[in-house]
């Protein structure tokens, strides 16, 4: 169940074509998630995929799931880290700032508004969040885009095809290691 999750959830990241995705996990029991996710990380880490809890609750975690070179190049970015620091982030390393995201998510009840930088949002696109307070953006999709529209459903169609596509080959006995491009 887990492994469809992911790739439900992820292709886009298994893919390579997004730095991040997240999701809410239901378990039974923590436990045999942590030994999943052990087992999974251990082969996806090869490929440079990377996957964490960012957040436990009683019965669900949430899950990140991200490629560490493209989240390292965006930390890296003198405008990312502007914004970052306005959220308290001071090293931007990226084990630091998932350190400093975590504590954010564990602070507050709904999810802190940078977490867009942390699941590979266009910068322009989180910033007219935060300053819109999520209001009056120009399209809705798999984000709120306030940038470039044209440019975001295009991106938008892609990431969609790419999970079809992985969901059907996931269905036809392809395994989570094999559809995963290596960084």
């Amino acid at each position: 169940m887990l492994e469809h999750c992911l790739i439900e959830c992820c292709a886009a990241t298994l893919a390579g074509l997004k730095s991040a995705n997240l999701f809410s996990y239901r378990f039974i029991a923590k436990e045999t998630v942590i030994e999943e996710l052990t087992a999974i990380n251990g082969k996806l880490n090869e490929k440079g995929v990377h996957i964490e809890v960012l957040a436990w609750k009683e019965k669900f975690g949430l899950i990140y799931v991200y490629r560490y070179s493209m989240l390292k190049r965006e930390l890296a970015k003198e405008e990312t880290r502007k914004l970052l620091s306005d959220y308290g982030y001071m090293d931007y390393t990226v084990e630091s700032c998932l350190l400093h995201l975590k504590q954010r998510l564990y602070q507050y009840d709904c999810f802190p508004h940078e977490i867009g930088i942390f699941l590979g949002y266009p910068l322009q696109d989180v910033i007219g969040f935060i300053d819109n307070k999520g209001q009056n953006c120009k399209y809705c999709g798999f984000w709120k885009v306030y940038g470039d529209e044209g440019e975001a459903k295009k991106r938008f169609e892609r990431l969609r095809k790419c999970t079809s596509v992985y969901l059907r080959l996931f269905a036809e006995g392809r395994s989570i290691i094999q559809m995963t491009v290596s960084a």
